[in-house]
């Protein structure tokens, strides 16, 4: 084999830097001389040559110029060689000043030859090593077996990629194309290769026989990172993603951390970016409660939080085991928080009693709540219990403890509401609503749609489904979803409870409803599946009480606007709160008969659009 898989010997490697230094000195005199070396110059050369073989070799020893992987050659290797290259005509340099000013009036070498001699020694060595490297590359992976790759964004980090690729002798992959956003880099080259403008990435895929797509701009427009990201499903071309330069092994990237592209990155949306000083106001030395703090939401919230100093947090949850894993993360992150992990029921009173009065909270988040449709639907009483009766608890604690803001984690299924969840959720928006003004707090309310990656959300499901062979349960072709980050969402509560003057209902701009039927196909695609061959799609027919979409208003409702273009108050109508802790108290008492009809039929007083889809509550509205 050329290329044994063991290392060829250092002695090896030695030898013949040896020889290309001796041979760069001979070809020095014969360029000064024009190949006809005068007849005077040899006996100098002869003089000199021992002792530049002398000083070439020892520095080469102290360099350790032949120690490196020569397959392996990289800058390090050749800013290496050239400082020993340089040292040594250095060394060259002062001999001269010794022989002719000390001795003899004549020189070891002539200045030029070492000049000549120190150009052909590096570039001799170098292109040593270079040749090794690329003979090593081209027959491990011929060129013509290497897979066809086009990198999106001809920027630092696309060139870097690039290299990145060429550098790895194990990958089997070629760049052909880069791809940009930028329309004045289109047509120009970087590093031999074509810049193409995105719009012609279509094309581009067409001609060519690419397998995959690398994602190597470091903040792309969200909009356009999803349009190459479909163009590259479409033509089943694998997508891969590189991580943040923060991320990137001592500065360099490795090929290995090159991963196949999330479908966080397809759903993803432009980020709503705020100013967080008023933020930061509201929230550093203050004491604040968050519900609910073990879940995705809640505990989304709470790494928020900390990052502002308040006085004290303290996470309410009945899950032990979640957060008990909170707290071990928070202490591990932020040791100078203080912290308070409590673990209760919303729905025991006197137990949430004894918290408030206890830790006296400035601030509270209410996240805590029963969020699954299906199983809502099935256990009316519970979510009466939890979505109601416990968030009615809260808010009457927070007015007799006189908390400064009190924010309502809500969702788009209480608008419109055709499932108990929903309107379990509305009755609970309304309670808090109507309680602002009868003390000191201000009673805020928000309203987003699904969450990327929460628990129970489409997203993890498909994935165990997949990890599983699948099918992928999708319950109507026509269901449409709106998804947001995690982090984005608490970002926008914690917004939503710094600028909110009481009474309102924030609605957040969710960005553009998904397909949930387009979103299994391009996880199946994704996770470098087949749909229908190596993986199906079923499906299964609407949940009870599942809508076809989510909506933010409902159709009594319109917004105003705030400080910010992307975030809304929804204009609702106002109910006095005599005639709603009336008609709760009531509903809260229908608990102990547990008769789901008698339960659903009271919500349905309160919240008069609420309308069940797909249920066997749709007989009570008629």
């Amino acid at each position: 084999m050329l290329f044994p898989s063991r290392n060829v010997p250092r002695w090896i490697i030695f030898l013949i830097d040896t020889v290309l230094v001796m041979a760069s000195l001979f070809l020095a005199f014969l360029l000064r001389f024009e190949f006809s070396i005068p007849e005077q110059e040899i006996a100098p050369l002869v003089f000199a040559f021992p002792i530049y073989m002398i000083v070439r070799v020892l520095l080469s020893v102290i360099g350790k110029t032949y120690a490196g992987i020569i397959r392996y050659s990289g800058t390090e290797d050749t800013i290496r060689i050239l400082k020993v290259i340089c040292i040594g005509s250095l060394i060259f340099c002062i001999l001269n000043m010794i022989k002719f000013y000390g001795w003899d009036e004549a020189y070891f070498l002539p200045f030029s030859i070492i000049i000549i001699d120190a150009i052909l020694a590096a570039i001799l060595m170098i292109t040593f090593r270079l040749s090794v490297k690329l003979a090593y590359v081209e027959i491990k992976n011929p060129r013509s077996e290497r897979k066809q790759v086009v990198i999106y964004g001809a920027g630092e980090s696309g060139i870097i990629t690039k290299r990145t690729i060429d550098r790895d002798g194990e990958t089997r992959y070629r760049v052909i194309a880069f791809v940009d956003d930028d329309p004045s880099k289109q047509g120009k080259r970087m590093d031999g290769v074509t810049i193409y403008h995105t719009d012609k990435l279509d094309g581009l895929l067409l001609r060519n026989s690419v397998t995959s797509l690398i994602i190597s701009i470091q903040n792309p427009k969200v909009r356009n990172r999803r349009r190459v990201i479909e163009a590259s499903i479409a033509r089943d071309i694998q997508v891969l993603n590189v991580p943040p330069v923060n991320s990137w092994i001592n500065g360099e990237l490795s090929f290995n951390q090159i991963k196949d592209v999330k479908i966080d990155d397809l759903l993803g949306r432009e980020v709503i970016k705020l100013k967080d000083g008023k933020v930061e106001a509201t929230l550093t030395g203050k004491t604040v409660l968050v519900t609910g703090a073990a879940g995705s939401i809640g505990s989304g919230l709470v790494r928020q939080i900390v990052q502002y100093k308040p006085k004290l947090v303290v996470c309410l949850d009945q899950a032990e085991s979640p957060i008990y894993d909170l707290e071990n993360e928070l202490r591990s992150n932020h040791p100078y928080i203080k912290l308070e992990m409590v673990i209760g029921d919303i729905c025991r009173k006197e137990r949430v009693k004894n918290l408030f009065q206890t830790f006296k909270p400035d601030i509270v988040f209410h996240a805590a709540a029963y969020k699954h449709v299906p199983l809502m639907e099935l256990n009316p009483s519970e979510a009466v219990l939890t979505n109601v009766f416990g968030s009615k608890t809260l808010v009457d604690l927070a007015i007799e403890n006189e908390v400064k803001t009190f924010v309502f984690i809500s969702t788009d299924k209480a608008v419109n509401p055709t499932n108990v969840m929903g309107g379990s959720k509305r009755i609970a928006e309304i309670y808090a609503q109507s309680s602002n003004g009868r003390g000191e707090t201000k009673f805020v309310t928000t309203r987003f749609g699904n969450v990327l990656g929460s628990n129970g959300s489409v997203i993890p499901l498909f994935k165990k489904q997949i990890e599983a062979g699948g099918p992928l349960t999708v319950t109507h072709p026509e269901v449409t979803r709106y998804f947001m980050t995690i982090p984005e969402a608490c970002q926008l509560v914690l917004e939503a409870g710094a600028f909110g003057q009481g009474g309102e209902i924030f609605v957040f701009d969710m960005g553009e409803s998904v397909k949930i039927l387009d979103l299994a196909k391009q996880m199946i695609h994704l996770s470098g599946l087949e749909l229908d061959k190596d993986i199906s799609i079923k499906i299964t027919g609407l949940r009870p009480g599942e809508k076809l979409y989510e909506e933010l208003l409902n159709s009594e409702e319109s917004t105003l606007e705030t400080h910010h273009p992307q975030i809304k108050i929804a204009k609702v109508r106002t109910y006095s709160f005599e005639e709603v802790n009336e008609s709760i108290i009531k509903l809260v008492n229908l608990f102990e008969e547990q008769d789901n009809d008698l339960l659903v039929k009271e919500m349905k007083e309160i919240v008069p659009e609420f309308k069940s889809n797909n249920s066997e509550f749709s007989k009570l509205d008629t």
